[in-house]
């Protein structure tokens, strides 16, 4: 079966060795996105919404250069530094998916490789 693999152009891919999103037949698996600034640097500082907002914007560009759509998610991830902040990541996770309704976790994480992270996502698909 063949694999597509599909970048961001974040800085981070090539340095750990990642894609943001890889493809294999109908399958689609978006790795930790995190809410990185257009230009670079940290999108929203200290706006868990915002951030989460800016992580949604990554993966969904990542899942469409894949073939896939926003209906196409079944599973989200949503890691958070400070769980208490949840209701602000969920008001932009709802945004988004509050019709398609996938399997949704919310986990609270010690920390992200830049310490200006709040919030970073991942999301699985299975397209039609």
């Amino acid at each position: 079966m063949a694999r597509q693999l599909v970048s961001s152009g974040s800085p981070y891919e090539p340095q750990i060795g990642l894609s943001r999103a890889v493809r294999v037949g109908s399958i689609i698996a978006v790795a930790g996105t995190a809410p990185i600034a257009e230009g670079g640097g940290v999108a929203c500082p200290g706006d868990v919404y915002g951030q989460t907002k800016r992580c949604l914007e990554i993966m969904l560009r990542a899942i469409a250069d894949a073939g896939g759509r926003a209906e196409h998610v079944v599973r989200t991830r949503v890691m958070l530094v400070a769980i208490a902040t949840w209701r602000e990541a969920a008001r932009a996770h709802g945004e988004v998916f509050g019709a398609i309704r996938p399997a949704c976790t919310f986990v609270e994480v010690n920390g992200f490789i830049e310490k200006g992270w709040l919030v970073e996502l991942e999301a699985d698909c299975a397209v039609e």
